[in-house]
């Protein structure tokens, strides 16, 4: 017999990692918009946007004014902040919770940030105890947590050894990636098993990318492993600009229809995040390929 949760929480991603590699810059009163519906679906936990160079990531351009103008009291709003000139930007915002990010493969970081695995911890690590004594909530983002495009699989014991650094500087959650969707479902179950029992005090969260059409089923058994927290994106957005032929995240309403079919509450109005996917669609540039929007949108 399944062993289910009562309830879940949604950490949607769209406004960030979904949207980070679209190739169309989003309007910024769009993303205002998309953000504003995406709260009003009952999301309760969102990464805003990030504060990287725009010459990398131009669509995260307008940081700054989502910021200013997203924040409210209701969400967890986390801007992604990958180094020191990124925090020292967050510094000048209200936002009180930011997220960093290192790769377990040291190809993967190096193509990403121009930085081994070991170097990004040197620089990071410093800065999450320094956020911690200003008193942010911090989450830590493991990237190819289960599969690299370079390297091919991760060892389990690496991503828990990384995981451990992040714990013993004071993290408050780690988001655990399958970055380019390359996880089979015994796999999530393994690894997630093992680090919710070596971290059970640390929010754990479980980020799948749906590029094999897995990342339901994954969440499944990262459900079965213990995890209650799953990163998502509306409408599947997403993929990375570094893990060459990565598909988006997992859909946000896929993901919600599939749990409260089965009793699981997760406080999100389908009918209302459908409305916030339809916000977006006219200006990203593919098409939104999730089940429940092609069933339940009046815009395919």
């Amino acid at each position: 017999m399944l062993q289910l949760p009562e309830k879940a929480k949604i950490i949607e991603v769209g406004p960030r990692d979904g949207l980070q590699n679209e190739k169309n810059f989003v309007p910024t009163e769009v993303k205002k918009v998309f953000i504003g519906s995406l709260k009003d679906a009952g999301i309760k936990e969102m990464e805003l946007t990030s504060f990287v160079s725009p010459k990398w990531v131009s669509q995260m351009g307008d940081a700054a004014e989502i910021v200013a103008d997203c924040l409210d009291g209701n969400t967890r709003n986390i801007v992604l902040a990958p180094n020191k000139k990124g925090i020292e930007r967050v510094y000048m915002t209200n936002c009180k919770a930011v997220a960093v990010f290192v790769g377990v493969s040291n190809t993967f970081n190096q193509k990403n940030i121009n930085k081994t695995t070991a170097e990004s911890l040197a620089e990071v690590l410093p800065l999450i105890s320094e956020l911690k004594a200003k008193d942010y909530f911090v989450r830590a983002c493991i990237s190819t947590a289960f599969y690299c495009p370079y390297e091919g699989k991760i060892a389990e014991d690496d991503v828990l050894a990384l995981c451990g650094e992040f714990v013993k500087a004071g993290v408050d959650e780690l988001s655990v990636a399958d970055t380019i969707g390359m996880a089979a479902p015994h796999e999530s179950y393994s690894l997630f098993s093992r680090l919710i029992d070596a971290y059970p005090d640390v929010l754990m969260t479980a980020h799948f990318h749906d590029t094999r059409k897995l990342a339901l089923s994954n969440i499944l058994s990262a459900l079965q492993a213990g995890v209650t927290r799953f990163d998502t994106s509306a409408g599947g957005l997403g993929g990375c600009p570094f893990a060459p032929g990565a598909a988006g995240n997992a859909a946000t309403e896929d993901v919600v229809y599939m749990l409260e079919r089965m009793g699981i509450k997760t406080g999100v109005d389908l009918d209302k995040l459908t409305q916030a996917i339809e916000v977006i669609q006219p200006h990203i540039s593919r098409p939104i390929e999730s089940s429940y929007f092609k069933l339940n949108s009046v815009n395919v």
